[in-house]
């Protein structure tokens, strides 16, 4: 969550390299979703929130205010990926799943009776779009002592995979908790 522009292209307005130099696009994102203040967040869960909320996680760094919470969204993730010619995902607090069993993935939308694929560009649409999901197994068990991939619970892998197939991006990197040491290089 950040006020800055989170586009590909506004990795040249905030640091100053130039489009000629990037050659590699990394998508950073959660295992969840979150969002802070108003708008349309087709996922949320004030259940799943409250989970979050209770084991720390979850607060605005600058104003401490508890962020929206919700599944991980895979039609705006894909979108995301599309747009910003996103090469790789690197995602983040994979450790918020610990203990939840099932883990839902919203693979689309249905608008009206519609099923969608992308998100629709009106945010009025989006607000009134029920999320489609598929349902994984948990791993019900702590990964942050893994350091390396083949150490996760095998449903974690199977959960990362999954997201991986449906944004059309692999998976370079994943982190189980806020110490440098606990990002796995995939």
């Amino acid at each position: 969550m950040t006020s800055s522009n989170t586009t590909a292209g506004g990795a040249c307005t905030g640091t100053g390299v130039p489009p000629h130099r990037m050659d590699r696009v990394v998508g950073v994102m959660k295992a969840y979703t979150t969002r802070v203040g108003e708008g349309p967040l087709p996922t949320e869960d004030r259940q799943f929130a409250e989970m979050l909320h209770n084991l720390g996680r979850e607060f605005g760094a600058t104003t401490g205010r508890a962020r929206r919470c919700g599944w991980f969204n895979a039609v705006a993730t894909r979108y995301a990926c599309m747009i910003n010619g996103i090469y790789e995902l690197a995602v983040t607090n994979l450790d918020g799943l610990d203990t939840v069993d099932p883990i839902r993935v919203c693979v689309a939308y249905r608008l009206s009776g519609k099923r969608l694929d992308v998100p629709p560009c009106d945010a009025a649409q989006l607000n009134n779009c029920e999320p489609i999901y598929a349902e994984l197994p948990g791993w019900r068990k702590s990964t942050h002592s893994a350091r390396k991939f083949s150490q996760l619970p095998a449903a974690a892998k199977d959960y990362l995979k999954y997201i991986c197939k449906l944004t059309g991006a692999p998976l370079s990197i994943v982190s189980v908790g806020p110490a440098r040491g606990q990002t796995i290089v995939v």
